[in-house]
């Protein structure tokens, strides 16, 4: 066999090899995706051991690298009982030549909670500058102590460039908080946060009761998943409403909300506050998705993408990813165009 014919074959494996290595977005499991683009290549990162990352060249095949952290971040190991390094929804985030990764540790069903970030200068591996250097600890819930939950953070700049941190589940809802210039701590009081979401309609209100075998500690305000998105005059707050984590059981919805400023208030379609249980429904589940939710929104070539996952009865209720192209109606309002 000639040379060039060996080279081909070999050529061939190589790529069979690769391909048999991508998964399509259509079998991928994850939970609480986000994505970032650098240089062509988009970077996906979802809850898992060490947090899961993907990457892959079109958005439709994705390939599996190693996890940002390769054991447990040992401030976490100290502030979790028995965490074991199965970190929640991060959540990229990049300023000034930087890629910023907040990320939850969490004790599940608990506010026995802390949100970390870990930096990096690019999120390609091959790249000798790529290093993931954490930070640790940027705010912390406690049992008793606070009626919050710090998890699920979610970064937005307004239009000074002052970075603010959207964040929680359950308990009394979203919060909201700017942070330091050097985005690796908070800048103001914990005690004056501001609920910018909420299920209850009056803040006074006690939570209501959980339901089916959910944590009692957190209660029924079932709203979690903060993420705020700039859009023309407007900051659109989503959020995830309902039960997620259930399989086929799941009643996940994402609803939206906008304001002219960061702060808020964050109103739907009606002018309802999203603080007092407002809240325009965007996506609910069908009858394969039984629950769609902790959707991030990211711009690509122009075009706007919702990113989440739902919980796909045709397999058994995994958690699949979901990528869906976003339309603005003629009232500004975001619409997901399947």
């Amino acid at each position: 066999m000639k040379k060039a014919s060996i080279l081909f074959v070999w050529w061939f494996i190589g790529m069979m090899t690769v391909q048999a290595q991508l998964v399509r977005t259509a079998d991928m499991v994850v939970h609480d995706p986000v994505l970032m683009e650098e240089k062509g290549v988009y970077y996906l990162f979802s809850t898992g051991n060490g947090i899961s990352v993907w990457s892959s060249t079109d958005m439709e095949h994705w390939k599996p690298e190693a996890p940002v952290f390769d054991q447990a971040p040992q401030w976490a190991v100290d502030t979790i009982p028995n965490f074991k390094g199965h970190i929640w929804a991060p959540d990229i985030y990049y300023h000034e030549g930087t890629y910023y990764l907040y990320y939850s540790v969490s004790a599940f069903g608990k506010n026995t909670s802390a949100i970390g970030v870990v930096t990096n200068r690019t999120l390609d591996p091959s790249s000798s500058e790529f290093h993931w250097v954490d930070h640790g600890r940027v705010i912390q819930s406690y049992p008793d102590v606070t009626n919050w939950n710090a998890i699920d953070a979610n970064i937005i700049d307004d239009d000074q460039g002052k970075a603010y941190m959207s964040f929680g589940s359950f308990w009394d809802g979203l919060k909201l908080i700017r942070l330091q210039d050097d985005r690796l701590s908070v800048a103001e009081d914990i005690a004056t946060m501001p609920t910018i979401a909420s299920r209850k309609k009056n803040s006074d209100d006690p939570n209501p009761p959980a339901i089916d075998d959910n944590p009692v500690d957190a209660g029924g305000n079932a709203i979690e998943a903060p993420f705020i998105f700039k859009k023309g005059d407007y900051y659109y707050l989503f959020a995830s409403i309902d039960y997620c984590c259930k399989g086929i059981r799941s009643t996940y919805k994402m609803i939206v909300g906008r304001a002219k400023t960061v702060e808020g208030p964050y109103l739907d379609e009606t002018g309802r506050d999203m603080a007092q249980g407002g809240g325009k429904i965007l996506l609910a589940g069908d009858q394969r998705w039984h629950g769609v939710g902790h959707n991030a929104v990211v711009t690509i070539a122009a075009e706007d993408y919702l990113i989440f996952h739902g919980y796909d009865a045709e397999d058994g209720g995994k958690p699949k990813l979901r990528i869906e192209r976003l339309d603005w109606g003629p009232e500004g309002w975001p619409e997901v165009k399947h």
